[in-house]
C-alpha cells in the first residue's frame, strides 16, 4: 500500500469487493432479478430481511427513490438494527428457535412471494429456519451470504445447516470470516467492515436486473420517485395506490 492512509485502504478493499461480486456473481444476480420481475409480474409480493447490521442491506430497498415499491420490509422486533436495548439482545434473538416460525406464520408472506434473507454468516438460527420455513410455505428464497462462513466456521443451528443450505438463489458477498479488512500495527483487532457497502450494493444490482427484467418483458416496473424532487409525492402516490394491495409498510 505504500504510503497510502487506512482511509485509502479501505476505499481500495471495498472497490476490490465490489470489483469481484460484479464478475463473479453476475449469474446469481440475474437469476435473482429474474426471480424478482417474476414475483412482480405474477401479481406476488416482496420481502427482505436480515437481523442486526444485516437489517441495513434489507431496509436499503425498502420504501427508498428508484427502488421498487413492492418491495416490504419482514421485521422481527429486537432483532432488526441496533435500535434495541441492550444491543447484544439482537444478537441473542438471532440464535431463538421457532423465532423465524412465529413471524412468518403472524406475516403477510404466502406461497407465491419473494423472500431475500440476508445474513452475513448465515449460521445462526433465526435466518436458517427463516429461509427453510419460508420454502416449506411456498416463498421463494433468495439468500445474500458470504459462503465462506459455511466454509469456516460451525452452523449455530440444531440441523448443522446453513441459510445457503435453504436458498434457492444465493448470492455470496465474499466477505472474508470476521469482516474487517484492515490490520494497523498498534491496533489489537482487526476493522474496516466491508459488508454493508457490499450487501447493499448486492441489493440494488438485483433491483436494476429486476426492473431491466420487467421492461424487457413489456412491464412497467413500478418504482418510486424522490420525494424531494417536483412532483415526487404525486408520482408514488398514484404508484402505491395502483399496488396497495401488495405494499404493507403504509399500513
Amino acid at each position: 500500500m505504500g504510503d497510502s492512509t487506512l482511509a485509502d485502504q479501505f476505499f481500495d478493499a471495498a472497490i476490490g469487493l465490489l470489483q469481484r461480486v460484479r464478475d463473479e456473481e453476475a449469474g446469481p444476480i440475474a437469476a435473482a432479478g429474474a426471480a424478482v420481475a417474476d414475483t412482480v409480474a405474477s401479481g406476488g409480493r416482496l420481502f427482505a430481511f436480515g437481523a442486526g447490521h444485516s437489517s441495513l442491506p434489507a431496509q436499503d430497498v425498502v420504501y427508498r427513490a428508484g427502488g421498487l415499491a413492492l418491495m416490504n420490509l419482514l421485521p422481527v422486533p429486537g432483532a432488526v438494527g441496533v435500535d434495541v436495548s441492550p444491543a447484544t439482545l439482537g444478537s441473542a434473538l438471532e440464535r431463538v428457535e421457532g423465532l423465524a416460525a412465529a413471524v412468518l406464520d403472524s406475516s403477510p408472506a404466502r406461497a407465491g412471494d419473494l423472500l431475500v434473507i440476508i445474513s452475513l454468516s448465515g449460521r445462526n438460527t433465526l435466518p436458517v429456519e427463516m429461509a427453510a420455513k419460508a420454502r416449506a410455505l411456498g416463498l421463494k428464497v433468495v439468500g445474500v451470504t458470504s459462503v465462506a462462513y459455511a466454509k469456516e466456521t460451525r452452523s449455530r443451528n440444531a440441523s448443522g445447516t446453513f441459510l445457503k443450505d435453504h436458498c434457492d438463489i444465493v448470492l455470496d458477498s465474499k466477505i472474508a470470516v470476521g469482516d474487517a479488512e484492515l490490520v494497523h500495527e498498534g491496533v489489537a483487532a482487526p476493522f474496516g467492515p466491508a459488508s454493508t457497502v457490499v450487501t447493499c450494493a448486492l441489493m440494488q444490482a438485483v433491483m436494476a436486473a429486476a426492473a431491466e427484467e420487467l421492461v424487457r418483458r413489456g412491464v412497467e416496473p413500478p418504482l418510486l420517485r424522490s420525494g424531494n424532487v417536483d412532483g415526487g409525492h404525486e408520482w408514488n402516490g398514484r404508484v402505491m395506490d395502483r399496488y396497495a394491495d401488495r405494499i404493507f409498510y403504509r399500513r
